[in-house]
C-alpha cells in the first residue's frame, strides 16, 4: 500500500466475501510489524495462526466484521464484534494516526450500543491506551500461557455507552 502523508477520505464499510483478502493482508501486516515491539515470536506467531483467512471468512459470514477503505475503495482497517465485545480492530501500520482506528471503534461502538451499556474489549498491550483515551477502563487481566513458558497478558476493559 502507498504510504504518503496526505489525509485520506476514510469511510466504513461492512465486510464482504470481496473483502477477504484484503482483511487478511491487513491483519498479518499489522501484527508482525507492530507486536513485535510488544510482544516475543510465540505471540506474535500466535495472533497470527489466530487470524487466518479461514477466521476471516467467518467474521464477515457473522455480519458483525466491516472494513475502513481509503478514498481509492481499498481496505486499510477492519473491525469485528460479537454481542457486546469488540473481538478485534486492525489498521494497516501505513494508515495509522489518520483516524481510520477511530473510525472502526466509533461504528463498533454504535452497533453495540443498539443492544447492550457496556463495550468490552481484550485489548493488545499496543492498543489499551488508545482505549483508555476513548473512555475504556481496565477491569482485569487475562493470561494465556504457551508451551515455551511465554505468556501473553492482555486487558480486559469495558466502556459504559449509555
Amino acid at each position: 500500500m502507498p504510504h504518503s502523508s496526505r489525509t485520506y477520505a476514510m469511510r466504513y464499510a461492512p465486510a464482504t466475501d470481496e473483502h477477504a483478502g484484503a482483511i487478511h493482508n491487513v491483519l498479518q501486516t499489522t501484527i508482525r510489524a507492530i507486536y513485535p515491539k510488544y510482544y516475543p515470536q510465540t505471540v506474535v506467531d500466535f495472533f497470527c495462526n489466530l487470524h487466518c483467512l479461514e477466521h476471516v471468512r467467518e467474521g464477515i459470514a457473522s455480519g458483525n466484521m466491516g472494513v475502513a477503505l481509503d478514498d481509492a475503495g481499498n481496505v486499510v482497517g477492519t473491525g469485528c464484534y460479537d454481542d457486546n465485545h469488540i473481538t478485534g480492530v486492525y489498521v494497516h501500520p501505513a494508515f495509522q494516526g489518520r483516524g481510520c482506528g477511530t473510525l472502526i471503534i466509533d461504528r463498533l461502538e454504535e452497533k453495540i450500543a443498539a443492544d447492550y451499556d457496556v463495550a468490552c474489549i481484550d485489548a493488545s498491550l499496543s492498543a489499551a491506551c488508545l482505549y483508555e483515551r476513548r473512555g475504556y477502563k481496565t477491569v482485569g487481566h487475562g493470561v494465556i500461557e504457551f508451551d515455551d513458558g511465554v505468556k501473553l497478558v492482555y486487558e480486559k476493559m469495558e466502556k459504559q455507552l449509555r
